[in-house]
C-alpha cells in the first residue's frame, strides 16, 4: 500500500512538472484539435493497454513558431497544408503539404512557418495511456 501511494506521488508531481515544462516552450500563432485518441490493444501485447496513439491536427498562423522543445513520444508528422521549416541539429529540413516525417521525441527542435499562409500538420503519436497534456516538452537537461 506505501508503494501504491507513493507511485500516485511521484506520478501527481511528475504530471505538474510536465504541464510547467509545455507551458515555459515558446510559441506564437498555433492552435491544435486532438482529432482521435484510442489506447493500443491488439497483436503487441507489450504495448497493450499501456500506450495510446494520438492524431492531433495542429495549425501554424503565418509567422507562428514552436520555440526549441522534445515531444513526449514518437510520431509521424503529415503536413496536410502550407510549408514547414523544422530545424534540427543546426540543419533546416522544409517540409511541404504532402510530406511526412518522423520525430523520435527526443531530440530538440524548432518549427516556424515562414510563409504567409497557414500551416496545416497531422502529427500522430504514441503516449503513455494516460498522458492527457498536450505533448510539447522543453528538451531534458544533458
Amino acid at each position: 500500500m506505501i508503494r501504491f501511494a507513493l507511485f500516485l506521488l511521484l506520478s501527481l508531481l511528475g504530471a505538474t512538472v510536465r504541464l510547467a515544462a509545455e507551458d515555459a516552450v515558446e510559441r506564437r500563432g498555433i492552435t491544435s484539435e486532438v482529432k482521435l485518441e484510442e489506447v493500443v490493444f491488439g497483436h503487441l501485447t507489450e504495448l497493450n493497454g499501456k500506450y495510446k496513439m494520438r492524431a492531433t491536427e495542429v495549425t501554424f498562423a503565418p509567422g507562428g513558431y514552436l520555440g526549441v522543445h522534445h515531444h513526449v513520444g514518437p510520431g509521424v508528422r503529415y503536413v496536410l497544408s502550407g510549408e514547414l521549416t523544422f530545424n534540427e541539429g543546426g540543419r533546416a529540413t522544409v517540409y511541404r503539404a504532402g510530406d511526412y516525417f518522423f520525430e523520435t521525441g527526443n531530440l530538440a527542435h524548432t518549427a516556424e512557418n515562414k510563409t504567409n499562409e497557414p500551416l496545416r500538420i497531422l502529427f500522430v503519436e504514441m503516449l503513455p495511456k494516460n498522458w492527457s497534456a498536450p505533448t510539447v516538452i522543453l528538451p531534458s537537461p544533458q
